[in-house]
């Protein structure tokens, strides 16, 4: 199914849980679903999902509503999660290991294929089978092995010279860890900053909501 122009970035964003969702129901083969018993598996409501499938063209049948698997495979072709692009991750650090060892690229449309720290004494490790490269020898890699995708698990302050030393490689895209906002220095280039710090502060808020709707009457005050 072809693309449509001009997808907003909210309908985007609810793409992957499409595709985690039906790929749960694949795995439990389930050979049909409507946008109704989609809504109440994913929390939302059958006219968004239909109107969310719609930017894309017709996927359903009126009386039989989707098949499962073709859904997924068309989905996961508007993501891209069959090109393996070649990806090299950029701090080996503590995050940068735990993204290296438990992040399915294969299965998300990206190859990982190199691994970087500026640390002397982590060169040669493995991290995924892979050893880590002093970035040092980033130049002479991406010229030899030409990635398109970076993750950067690197601080803040080194982010925008390595952005640059990426992009005048040949570097496509970044998945930015760094707290470094890519996108404005790039605003061209496809970028996902990610910052933990942020999603955990909207989580406290939730919770700080959630406790003041439920906190018994006469029990906030402080016990003496």
């Amino acid at each position: 199914m072809a693309k449509s122009q001009g997808v907003s970035l909210s309908v985007i964003k609810r793409l992957p849980r499409y595709y985690r969702f039906l790929a749960e129901l694949t795995a439990r083969g389930v050979v049909r679903v409507s946008s109704r018993e989609l809504s109440q598996i994913m929390g939302l409501t059958a006219s968004q999902i239909r109107q969310d499938l719609n930017c894309f063209g017709g996927f359903g049948q009126q009386g039989y509503g989707y098949n499962v698997e073709q859904l997924h495979e068309e989905i996961g072709e508007i993501l891209g999660v069959h090109h393996g692009f070649k990806t090299i991750l950029v701090g080996a650090g503590n995050l940068g290991r735990a993204i290296a060892t438990h992040m399915n690229f294969e299965g998300r449309g990206f190859q990982l294929i190199g691994v970087f720290d500026n640390k002397e004494s982590m060169a040669g490790q493995l991290v995924r089978g892979l050893p880590v490269h002093h970035v040092d020898t980033l130049d002479e890699f991406c010229r030899a092995n030409l990635p398109v995708a970076a993750v950067l698990c690197v601080p803040k302050q080194v982010a925008p010279e390595l952005a640059d030393q990426l992009v005048g490689l040949g570097v496509k895209g970044f998945w930015n860890f760094s707290h470094y906002d890519l996108s404005i220095r790039y605003p061209d280039l496809p970028i996902e900053n990610v910052h933990l710090g942020d999603s955990l502060m909207t989580f406290c808020y939730r919770v700080n909501e959630y406790m003041g709707r439920s906190e018994p009457a006469g029990l906030t005050g402080t016990l003496s």
